[in-house]
């Protein structure tokens, strides 16, 4: 194998960014666990979709499935800015069941209300990791960062009203 092309497939991921190596470190491994836990996140939302039953099924399934596509619109952008710092970003599905902290669901059954009651705890806590990111980035002056989380937050939080609105009165 000729020598440029052998250090070329060993050379650095580290795109230059401006910000420093700790705000990079900082804010891409924030970046990229925030995307494990969009990935599960969106994942039980297909799933409670998919199994989705009762009196109310066709709304809910109709709303589960705009939530998973908001959630999967934040993939790329999320991993490419991550990249776009110079920082690195999940490699595999083993990747992020090792990184996520949104919990999975794997049972047979679980009642409507149950599910939107998880995705309504889920989507806040999502939010909470975000604004939690979006310090992180305001410590080190990312303002792309920053401003894209801004949008997403704004996303998580109406998720979590619509599921809040959708369960009040309910045991949910």
């Amino acid at each position: 194998m000729d020598d440029t092309l052998k250090s070329r497939r060993t050379l650095s991921l580290k795109t230059p960014s401006g910000l420093s190596e700790e705000a990079v470190r900082c804010i891409s491994a924030g970046a990229t666990t925030l995307l494990a836990d969009v990935f599960a996140l969106y994942l039980k939302t297909k799933n409670f979709h998919w199994h989705m039953s009762g009196a109310s099924f066709r709304d809910y399934h109709l709303l589960l499935d705009e939530h998973g596509d908001e959630l999967f619109a934040i993939t790329d952008p999320l991993a490419e800015r991550a990249r776009k710092l110079g920082g690195t970003t999940l490699r595999s599905i083993g990747d992020i069941a090792r990184r996520q902290r949104i919990t999975d669901n794997d049972a047979d059954f679980v009642h409507p209300h149950g599910m939107l009651a998880e995705l309504r705890e889920d989507n806040a806590s999502l939010v909470a990791s975000m604004r939690a990111l979006h310090e992180t980035c305001d410590e080190y002056g990312d303002v792309a960062t920053a401003s894209l989380l801004e949008n997403w937050i704004d996303e998580g939080e109406r998720r979590t009203w619509f599921l809040f609105e959708i369960l009040r009165g309910t045991n949910g």
